[in-house]
């Protein structure tokens, strides 16, 4: 009763504190910003204190700011849901889709049950296992939610039939959504929605193969760095003995390979390599993954997806996307973005590469550590950052990708970022805020470690920088 009591204050408080935010911007005299760039800004304040205080669900709040700017006039209905308009936001209804089929049909499970009776043995291997296990699940499943759901699933029966005392469980909780967290950056499709709006944001064009040659090997060393630091931070009360009769039994309990995972394999083969070969076809992965959602539902060649399937793709998310996407395309119709750079960026970039890359990793995390959002940070400073980085000459994906490294793995609290904040209950993970500060404080320093010193001197290496 208590608690419910006090997030109802915290939500009231956040409540007030958005809507009073929004009022002193309005009224303080904020010399070169436009009237709809005052509002644009106005909007995008009170929203961010809106999810950071969760005031309501993050798809509710999304939805008062996307209706807000329609009706206040801030841009154009066609400006705010642009989004709509590209494949981003379908890309991630088809991801949603395939993911669901592996969960459902069995083959993720499959795959997740044959890999922990071969490698698994103590709570060390059970860490690294979440790891790979994330890292081969990404190429199938392209969404970290499902991902990190479906190995939690298995991980709670090793927990089960293992006696995992209750703070080893949930050490093995946290680490399952930790994982998610770096290894969803490898691949294009590792994370349908943000790693392609981190591409959209650049402006550029970025193949499945170009993302993977340039952003696949930081991503797996800050993966590996990642897992590394966990192991040192949370060790086991005691050592655990993984039951392998168990899990041998769950695995034959799932027989031979039905017909429906035989067709998923299919079509996730398919849409393998279709995502690789983006860059010869020309077709973008975002109609890829859809018509292959769409496909599994047809009769003969697939009846994978059925009707009662839509219910996974969360209208809630939808809507939350297009909410953090218009903050970054109306911000740049209304002259807001602009400002921010001018306001907050000295008047010259750094010559020296690594003193840049240190200088947007800080702007990046000290904006993520006020406005809490990956997506919001990435509506707000990738702009500005262009625009002020632009008269350097640079790629437009430099100064996008190592702002979105910084921000995309980084986090203190778990409402930072989502792979984290969806894990952080009784009935998911398991974990609290407790377990997610201390380990994103010292998380911080690997944040530089990838965007300075892997990041830059691997894009030299290859050509880019």
């Amino acid at each position: 009763m208590e608690n419910a009591k006090a997030l109802l204050n915290k939500r009231v408080v956040g409540l007030v504190v958005g809507i009073a935010a929004a009022a002193l911007i309005w009224f303080l005299p904020l010399d070169g910003l436009s009237i709809e760039g005052r509002k644009c800004l106005a909007l995008t304040v009170m929203t961010v204190i809106f999810w950071a205080c969760q005031v309501a669900q993050a798809g509710f709040i999304s939805g008062v700011m996307l209706a807000l700017m329609v009706i206040w006039n801030v841009a154009e209905p066609a400006v705010v849901f642009k989004s709509w308009t590209g494949s981003t936001m379908w890309l991630v209804v088809g991801a949603y889709l395939i993911a669901n089929a592996v969960k459902t049909s069995g083959l993720g499970e499959r795959i997740a049950y044959t890999y922990m009776l071969r490698f698994v043995r103590d709570y060390r291997s059970v860490v690294v296992g979440i790891f790979v296990l994330t890292l081969i699940m990404s190429l199938l499943i392209p969404h970290p939610w499902p991902r990190a759901f479906l190995i939690m699933s298995i991980m709670s029966i090793i927990i089960k039939s293992s006696g995992v005392e209750t703070s080893d469980a949930v050490k093995i909780g946290f680490a399952v959504f930790a994982a998610s967290v770096p290894l969803s950056l490898v691949f294009l499709t590792g994370d349908s929605v943000i790693n392609p709006l981190a591409v959209a944001n650049s402006g550029a064009e970025v193949s499945f193969l170009d993302w993977f040659v340039y952003m696949g090997p930081p991503a797996l060393i800050s993966g590996i760095l990642t897992c590394g630091l966990f192991l040192v931070l949370f060790r086991p009360q005691q050592e655990i003995s993984i039951n392998k009769d168990e899990i041998s039994s769950k695995l034959e309990g799932l027989g031979r390979m039905s017909g429906v995972e035989r067709r998923t394999v299919f079509w996730i083969a398919l849409a393998i390599v279709l995502w690789l070969t983006d860059s010869i076809h020309g077709i973008d992965i975002g109609w890829i993954t859809l018509i292959i959602g769409m496909l599994m539902a047809m009769p003969l060649i697939g009846e994978v997806v059925r009707a009662p399937d839509w219910s996974a793709v969360p209208m809630q998310v939808l809507i939350f996307l297009t909410a953090a996407i218009a903050i970054g395309v109306v911000g740049g119709a209304t002259g807001m973005n602009a400002w921010i750079s001018e306001t907050l960026f000295p008047p010259v970039a750094p010559d020296n590469i690594f003193v840049l890359a240190a200088f947007i990793t800080v702007i990046s995390i000290v904006l993520h550590m006020v406005l809490g959002s990956v997506i919001a940070v990435m509506g707000v400073a990738v702009p500005a950052i262009l625009a002020f980085t632009a008269p350097m000459g640079l790629p437009p994906i430099v100064p996008t990708f190592i702002c979105y490294m910084a921000i995309a793995v980084h986090y203190l609290f778990p409402f930072q970022h989502l792979n984290i904040l969806v894990g952080a209950s009784e009935d998911t993970g398991g974990y609290t805020q407790k377990e997610t500060v201390r380990f994103g404080i010292p998380l911080t320093l690997i944040v530089f470690v990838i965007t300075v010193g892997v990041m830059v001197p691997y894009w030299m290496l290859i050509g880019l920088l």
